[in-house]
Order: C-alpha cells, then sequence, then structure tokens
C-alpha cells in the first residue's frame, strides 16, 4: 500500500513538473517570437512542412468527411421531408466543428509527429546543445518557426477543409442525391453565417498552437536515446490530439453560449 501511495505520489509530482516545464517554454517561445533575429528562411520551411506536406491528407479527409455527412444526413432528413438542409447543415458542422478539429488531428499525426521526432533525434544527438555552443538560442532557432508555422498554416488547412468538404457534400447530394442545386446553395448561403466560418478559424488557429508546441516539447525534452525519441513522438500524437480534443469543448463553450 505505501508503495502505491509513493507511486502516486511520484506520478502526480512528475505531471506537475511537466506542466510547469511546458509552460516556461511555451513563454519563452512567446518571448522569441517577437525579438530579432527574425529568421523567415525557417519559418518558410516550418510552413512547407507544416502546410504543404499535409494538404493532401486533409484535402482527402475533408472530400470524404462532407460525402459522407452529406450521405448521412440525407438519409435522415428524408425521413421529415427535409432534404433541402444537407447543404446548410453539412456547410456549418464543417465551418464549426469538423474542420478545424479533424485538421487538427490529422496535422498532428503528420507535423506534429515529425516535429517531435526532428527535434528529438536533435536533442539525444546533442545537437541542440551545440546550438548553445554557437552561441544560438534553440527556442529561437527550432521552436518558434515550427511554432509560427502551425499558428498560421493549419487555419489555411481548416479553410481548405470547409472547402473541399462541401464539394463532396454537393456531388454526393446534388449528383447523387438529385437534390435540387438552387435550393442545396440557396439554404447554404442562408443558414450559413460569416461568424460560423470566423469560428472555424479561430479554433484551427489555437489548434496549430497546441499540436506544433507539443511536439515541439516532446521532441526538446526527449531523452534515452532512439526509444527516448520513439515515445516522445507517440506521446506527442497522443497528448496532442487529446489537448486539441479538450480545448474544443472549452472553445465551442465560450463561442456558442
Amino acid at each position: 500500500m505505501k508503495r502505491r501511495i509513493t507511486e502516486l505520489g511520484q506520478k502526480t509530482i512528475d505531471a506537475v513538473e511537466a506542466v510547469g516545464q511546458a509552460t516556461m517554454l511555451l513563454i519563452e517561445t512567446l518571448v522569441w517570437t517577437v525579438r530579432p533575429p527574425y529568421r523567415f528562411r525557417l519559418l518558410f520551411q516550418a510552413m512547407e512542412f507544416v502546410g504543404v506536406g499535409s494538404l493532401f491528407i486533409v484535402m482527402l479527409t475533408g472530400l470524404f468527411t462532407g460525402a459522407v455527412f452529406a450521405l448521412q444526413g440525407a438519409g435522415a432528413f428524408k425521413l421529415f421531408n427535409a432534404e433541402s438542409l444537407v447543404g446548410s447543415t453539412v456547410a456549418i458542422s464543417l465551418a464549426r466543428e469538423l474542420s478545424p478539429v479533424l485538421t487538427g488531428l490529422m496535422v498532428t499525426g503528420r507535423a506534429g509527429s515529425g516535429i517531435a521526432t526532428e527535434l528529438g533525434t536533435m536533442k539525444v544527438t546533442e545537437q541542440i546543445d551545440a546550438l548553445y555552443t554557437m552561441a544560438v538560442n534553440p527556442v529561437q532557432y527550432l521552436i518558434v518557426p515550427r511554432f509560427l508555422a502551425g499558428l498560421i498554416m493549419v487555419p489555411v488547412l481548416s479553410a481548405l477543409f470547409t472547402l473541399i468538404g462541401m464539394a463532396g457534400a454537393y456531388f454526393v447530394g446534388v449528383v447523387l442525391l438529385n437534390i435540387d442545386k438552387g435550393i442545396f446553395l440557396g439554404k447554404t448561403r442562408w443558414f450559413v453565417d460569416p461568424e460560423d466560418l470566423m469560428s472555424g478559424i479561430i479554433k484551427a488557429f489555437v489548434f496549430g498552437g497546441i499540436l506544433t508546441m507539443v511536439g515541439c516539447y516532446k521532441g526538446y525534452y526527449a531523452s534515452g536515446g532512439a526509444r527516448g525519441v520513439g515515445l516522445a513522438t507517440t506521446q506527442a500524437v497522443v497528448y496532442g490530439s487529446v489537448l486539441i480534443l479538450v480545448a474544443d469543448y472549452f472553445l465551442t463553450a465560450l463561442m456558442f453560449k
């Protein structure tokens, strides 16, 4: 019994230390974000990795998400002779919820894991320590560009997710299920407000910061050789995905009271 209590206490202490360590890293990242020198080349490289590299998987996911949601929605609305609401329902769901969340999860699985692996490998091979010896701050050099890339590119990917998702919904609804084209588009324009689109962009902005910081934190503090890098990569994906879902609940509660 005493052993279990000791283990529980140690895990609690480790968790508190990890939260504090992550908070300090976030604060340091924010401070170095506004301090020169500004490394735009590294920023563009990170944007290419986070954004362009994730484009295919995000668009593919968006296409079939919109198509499946339209198919399911049409089946449900047919019971009430309300098939005309398929377009607007899919659009609101994508803009408010599905696009930012699924984009965040897809980018976490691809870019978040990649960031953790890259930084973790640099950590265990002492490349990060070498930056200190060259008077280069590793937070500014390694973390700030990736953090900014997440803030910039994830909202862009989320907007593309919504667009491609609506294309998939249009194909299923209008082409396959013979819903009137004018009604489909008209109801969508009528019910979807700019606030719906903006709420999704705000969520994606927050999720981009979360997934990049989690990946950077896990990689930056990785230890234990190859096994430690693999563990850091796995934890980056799991923790990043869970934090996105938790943050989504609170953001939704704040935006749609």
